[in-house]
């Protein structure tokens, strides 16, 4: 959640803002010369409501609407395409993303009818605080390349048509293609600074999690396996986990002659969930581990060992048969951690560094750390800036995406409205030739739409909040 902090803050400066405001617009001295140096400037404060306007841009937009016609003509008459096509396609993906949610609520369930392609955002409740600044600085380049389309295209046509009233949402189109695109080539771009491909580096810990401490991961490190399954991404490690998380307990390799019985160690008792625990003294370096006392495989022994110094350097077993070496000279058998459900022992590799070995639940370790696939090439380069781009590409694509998927839905104050009045008028002029029942039909198919997207932003807030 937003810290009570912040949010008092920023009550305390917007009233402060707008008793100020208050105060100088019924100043009888100060009222005339406060209200032309807000009329100077293009200012209007109304409550939670900053407007500046300015005309330092329309020469640019001017400019812009003059080059290449042909060309202009060809991009908006795309854009007016794209335009018609996607208010179908929102009114859809409305009615799919609706249906969806009252999947999940009917069933109880977060994971029934799918994953959303829409979602009500809720800083500090589904938008972590700490990207914030991604977030607001996505939706204002968003919102500034979507006006930009509406006046370039205004000043081009000179008169209110469908390509203008089109241009906003296909702008923002355009804008998460380039988004994507900057994504996928960023390892090419940052190629000759930064290097992929030969693991995850860490970028963050957090303090006190299971792999935080002296002989757990740090910010700069390279991890390159989860046990047997290689690390060379940030995608790698989260399936590997997911891998380690839904298969059994793998067991390791060692001698056979440094296991030590069972009874040294106090005799082996049932945890709650039914797993043995063989080590009684509660050591944080000693682990429980099972293992087939003969060849036959029947039966269990169970051994409390020093972890670190047994399995570091261990081979990866299911059986006994995994062990045998014909250049080892003693017997080894396979042992693994008898541990409670659904938690498990995993070793990170993280050269140059011995290994970190994690006991616990694999997702606590996911949520624990940081990682990207970026590696800088150079000591000086900041780890961070590949992250940033890389953050800030996918909040570009997600917010300018969502902005012209609502922007095209056929709905009252939207884009969509004038689109679809537009467009009625465009082709059922000559089907219905009276205006006043064209504007109802246009009235009525603006208010499914408004309700459409009403129900889809009421119920998903409450699915974000009351969960």
């Amino acid at each position: 959640m937003i810290p009570v902090s912040v949010l008092v803050f920023v009550m305390v400066a917007w009233s402060a803002v707008y008793l100020t405001d208050t105060i100088l617009r019924s100043s009888v001295s100060h009222r005339i010369s406060y209200q032309s140096w807000l009329s100077s400037r293009g200012l209007s404060l109304s409550p939670f409501h900053l407007r500046w306007q300015t005309t330092m841009f329309n020469g640019l937009f001017s400019y812009c609407a003059r080059i290449r016609p042909g060309a202009l003509y060809v991009w908006f008459t795309s854009g007016l395409v794209f335009g018609v096509v996607s208010m179908l396609g929102s009114v859809v993906l409305l009615i799919r993303t609706l249906q969806q949610t009252i999947t999940q609520m009917t069933t109880n369930n977060p994971g029934a009818g799918g994953q959303q392609a829409l979602q009500v955002v809720v800083p500090g409740v589904n938008l972590p605080t700490n990207q914030l600044g991604y977030f607001f600085l996505a939706l204002l380049l968003s919102g500034i390349i979507h006006e930009l389309g509406h006046a370039v295209a205004a000043l081009r046509e000179q008169v209110r048509q469908l390509r203008i009233f089109c241009a906003g949402v296909w702008h923002n189109f355009v804008l998460c293609v380039a988004a994507l695109l900057l994504l996928f080539l960023l390892p090419v771009l940052l190629f000759p600074v930064y290097s992929t491909g030969g693991g995850a580096l860490v970028i963050d810990v957090v303090q006190g999690s299971a792999a935080d401490g002296p002989r757990g991961l740090a910010v700069g490190d390279l991890v390159t396996s989860l046990e047997d399954c290689p690390i060379r991404g940030v995608s790698d490690w989260s399936s590997c986990l997911s891998h380690l998380s839904h298969n059994p307990q793998t067991g390791y390799c060692v001698p056979r002659a440094s296991l030590q019985p069972s009874w040294a160690h106090g005799r082996p008792f049932k945890r709650l969930d039914g797993s043995m625990d063989c080590c009684s003294n509660k050591s944080l370096t000693d682990l429980c581990f099972y293992y087939s006392p003969d060849q036959s495989g029947g039966g269990r022994e169970y051994s409390c060992l020093p972890v670190r110094k047994m399995v570091s350097g261990s081979r990866l077993c299911s059986t006994d048969d995994d062990c045998v070496s014909d250049s080892e000279h003693q017997s080894s058998v396979c042992v693994t951690p008898s541990l409670e459900n659904q938690t498990r022992f995993i070793r990170v590799a993280h050269p140059p560094h011995t290994h970190m070995l994690f006991v616990g639940y694999p997702p606590h370790l996911q949520y624990a750390v940081s990682l990207t696939n970026f590696v800088p090439r150079f000591s000086f380069l900041h780890l961070d800036l590949p992250v940033f781009l890389e953050t800030f590409c996918k909040y570009l694509l997600s917010l300018s995406g969502a902005l012209a998927v609502v922007n095209s839905v056929p709905c009252f104050a939207l884009d969509g409205q004038w689109i679809l009045n537009a467009l009625l008028e465009a082709t059922l002029a000559s089907v219905v030739s009276d205006p006043q029942r064209r504007e109802m039909i246009g009235f009525f198919l603006l208010l499914g739409g408004s309700a459409l997207l009403a129900a889809n932003v009421a119920l998903g807030l409450w699915m974000v909040t009351a969960r």
